[in-house]
């Protein structure tokens, strides 16, 4: 199993810093997430061969490997420009990966959840010309339901992710968004999700988050009612109301060994300390 760290919080360091930094704190894998002089969302990759070769010059130094490569595109988007441009994005990405050496890469499903069929078929029509490249590469593909997405709820996503019908194609967990992934319950049944995914489960991202289903739905009050806004958290583990005990022990039961990516977004004003207190904990709970 490799426990990785998404370094959002060190995003404003020069890449090769950044990946010192999280060498010190204790991280043997990065997922490489989202960045300005790197990767931004949802428009073409920056990375040219001098910051490719940087980034490998920083991860050799430091022995730090990448587990993962997450980039965010608009490849599920209804407008057909949008989506082909989107699949230029990724073509480039797949090949910067692929220079760095890493051979798995992740992603949301994107797309709206006002137009999910539309979305869907933009999905399909995506796939169809990215899959060739992603295998062509050697590198494979962990998919995750994202609040916003056209699909954003655990059992849908897990049986989205079985069509595509790829051995290398896989299904992330991303904890934070549990009461989301839970769908309509108020509360959230982890581990019954955790099993639906069962064998194609490869990847986890761990934070935590409230449900904001509680309280008859009044735990947060948007305005103007009724919007269609979507809301959630990245904290650390324990701050939130996520059943961390039944996460770690389910995942201990599915003998899970993929990747397991602490991905705290909330604390960039103690990045340093609430990184080394994910470390350990999700290596007291998973490497037992």
């Amino acid at each position: 199993m490799k426990i990785a760290i998404d370094p959002h919080m060190f995003r404003t360091l020069p890449i090769g810093e950044m990946v010192r930094t999280v060498a010190e704190i204790g991280y043997e894998h990065i997922e490489l997430s989202p960045r300005d002089d790197f990767m931004p969302f949802f428009v073409h990759p920056r990375a040219d061969d001098e910051r490719v070769a940087e980034l490998k010059s920083a991860l050799r130094e430091t022995g730090v490997q990448l587990a993962s490569v997450l980039p965010l595109y608009r490849w599920s988007g209804p407008d057909e420009t949008e989506r082909q441009a989107a699949v230029r994005y990724w073509k480039r990405m797949i090949e910067v990966t692929a220079e760095l050496g890493c051979t798995q890469m992740n992603s949301e499903f994107n797309g709206r959840p006002e137009l999910p069929a539309e979305s869907e078929a933009a999905f399909w029509r995506s796939m169809e010309e990215l899959l060739p490249v992603f295998e062509r590469e050697g590198i494979a593909l962990n998919l995750e339901a994202h609040p916003d997405d056209f699909c954003e709820v655990n059992a849908p996503a897990v049986d989205l992710v079985r069509a595509i019908n790829e051995p290398w194609v896989n299904y992330l967990y991303c904890a934070p968004h549990t009461f989301h992934l839970s769908g309509e319950d108020t509360g959230a049944d982890i581990p019954a999700m955790l099993r639906y995914a069962g064998d194609k489960l490869t990847h986890v991202h761990i934070a935590d988050t409230f449900n904001h289903k509680a309280s008859s739905g009044l735990r947060y009050i948007l305005n103007p009612p009724g919007t269609p806004a979507r809301i959630h958290q990245h904290l650390d583990v324990g701050q939130g109301e996520v059943d961390w005990d039944a996460f770690f022990a389910t995942l201990r039961e599915l003998n899970f060994d993929g990747i397991a990516t602490a991905c705290v977004f909330a604390w960039e004003d103690r990045a340093v300390e609430s990184s080394k207190f994910m470390l350990d904990r999700i290596t007291r709970e998973l490497k037992r």
